[in-house]
């Protein structure tokens, strides 16, 4: 790789972060205007957005939130209380409490979510700008070395 192309990988991922904090910062200060923590926000969109297949357990919240199963539990303790969330348990088997989420969860969801698309379509390009450079260069680097492979087992 040459040095101007680390030098356009180092620019890229810096735009990418850049531009990836920006959006978060925003869904941060977004959530709080709400009267909500950012992480409650995190917690309605996991439940809204969860894949079919998955259940609203404890379990699969904190995976798709990154968080150990503890705080998971302590963030839906949070959302209780602030009437974001409800547990229920589960119709097939008694023994397992899903995460659903309240009238007033999916009010305040909505509404961030409908600011959240906004955002994201003024600052979309540049984030599809630099995921494709960075891409790009990445799919470069990678035939780049399996030519070097070919060449090596032909030669």
């Amino acid at each position: 790789m040459t040095t101007q192309a680390k030098t356009i990988d180092y620019c890229a991922l810096a735009e990418l972060r850049y531009q990836v904090r920006r959006f978060l910062r925003y869904s941060e200060e977004a959530a709080r205007s709400a009267g909500i923590e950012p992480q409650q926000h995190q917690l309605l969109l996991a439940l809204k957005g969860l894949p079919s297949d998955r259940r609203p357990t404890i379990g699969s919240l904190a995976e798709r939130l990154q968080l150990q199963h503890h705080s998971a539990v302590e963030l839906v303790d949070r959302s209780v209380q602030r009437n974001l969330v409800r547990r229920v348990r589960s119709t097939s088997d008694q023994r397992q409490v899903l995460i659903r989420l309240t009238a007033k969860g999916e009010r305040i969801l909505r509404d961030l979510s409908v600011h959240h698309r906004d955002i994201l379509r003024d600052a979309g390009p540049a984030l599809v700008e630099v995921l494709m450079t960075l891409t790009s260069g990445a799919r470069r680097e990678s035939r780049r070395q399996e030519k070097m492979r070919k060449n090596a087992v032909a030669g």
